[in-house]
This record gives C-alpha cells, structure tokens and sequence, in this order.
C-alpha cells in the first residue's frame, strides 16, 4: 500500500472517530432530555441519529451494519415526529402525558417484531452482505417499535429499550465500533434509570389526580 493511500485511510478513519464521538455525545443528550420527559431531547436525536446512519455504512470502516443504518435513518424520521406529538397542544412536557398500555397491545407489537426480523434478517444475509444479519435485524425492528412507542410516552418502552441496548453492546463491540458500544452500556444503566423516573412521574400524576378529585 502506498503512503498516499495509507495517509488516505488515516485521515479517514480520524474523521471516523469524531463523527462517531460527536454523534455519541449528541445521542447522550437527548437520552438524558428524553429521561426527564423534556421535548429538547428530539433535536439532538435528530442530529445524532443522522451521523450514526452514516457512520453504519462508512466505506473504509468495513461496518457494513445495513439494518442499524436503516434503523437511525427512522430515528431521524421519528425524531421529527416525536418533536412534533411533544410539541403540539395538549402534549405539554410534564407527567400527565406519559401513558401506558394494555398487554393486548403490547402483544400486537412484539408478534410483529418477531414476524418482521427473521424476513429483514433473511433480506440483509442474501442480498447485502450484513454482518450478524438476524441479531441486526431484531434490534432494529424492535428498536422501531420501543421509538414509537417512545415518541407516544409510554411507559414500556423503557422495558424494549433495556433488552435491546443489552444485545446492541455486544453487537457494536464485535464489529469494532467501540465508542457505540460503550454508549450502549450507558444507554442500558440510563434505560434502567429512564424507566423508575417515568414510573415516578406516573405516580405522581395519580397522586395530583386523587388528590384534585
């Protein structure tokens, strides 16, 4: 390889490192705005979630994580929405609009996920390559489905994002991206801590609640 080239991919992979580590500490913040139920917290998700769908299909980082990619990709999508729904009349930030949901319509959305995962799995083995395809493919489209839910305030989402971040940290250590990894640690101790704050804030919306009637 020629020195050209080799400086080539050194200067690639420096600005590699970065955009990964800006796009991990724009995630971290909306994750801590997200926690206290500030609607702030989609802006940075925005940002941070369009670097990191970038950063899943790099050419010289050999990343080749497609599903993450498509899954951030929605993050940006879903970041506009979930502005939008916190935004809108009657979605003040506070604890009167975090909800919860029936187990009917939890178990709608988990037999989804695992009809969804193997076809998006089977899809990404076949026709691109992907590394780890079907674990890659049940974060996502669960990860789909716990973003919804999220951007909706319920409660539960916090139970999808624990189980999910807990596989990611292993998923994003075996394919070098070591920063994302870490960040999937803190994101599981964060989701853990996201889900007693909500349940808080539930609470203390049912006490107001007695108490006014």
């Amino acid at each position: 390889m020629s020195s050209d080239c080799m400086q080539g991919t050194f200067v690639s992979m420096n600005a590699y490192t970065w955009v990964e580590t800006i796009s991990v500490c724009l995630s971290l913040a909306f994750l801590i705005l997200l926690m206290r139920n500030n609607k702030w917290c989609w802006p940075f998700g925005i940002v941070g979630s369009a670097l990191g769908a970038f950063l899943f299909v790099w050419p010289a980082a050999e990343v080749k994580l497609y599903s993450e990619a498509i899954l951030y990709s929605y993050y940006v999508w879903i970041g506009v929405y979930g502005w939008i729904q916190w935004s809108g009349a009657g979605s003040k930030s506070d604890s009167s609009s975090i909800q919860t949901w029936g187990w009917k319509k939890h178990l709608y959305f988990i037999l989804s996920g695992c009809l969804l995962a193997p076809s998006l799995g089977y899809i990404m083995s076949e026709y691109f390559s992907s590394n780890n395809p079907y674990i890659d493919a049940a974060t996502t489209v669960f990860s789909f489905i716990a973003s919804y839910m999220q951007a909706k305030r319920v409660l539960s989402s916090w139970h999808f994002w624990i189980v999910i971040n807990a596989v990611s940290i292993w998923l994003y250590y075996q394919r070098g991206l070591e920063v994302y990894s870490l960040l999937m640690v803190v994101y599981f101790a964060l989701s853990i801590a996201g889900l007693f704050q909500w349940s808080r804030l539930i609470s203390a919306q049912a006490r107001l609640r007695q108490d006014v009637s």
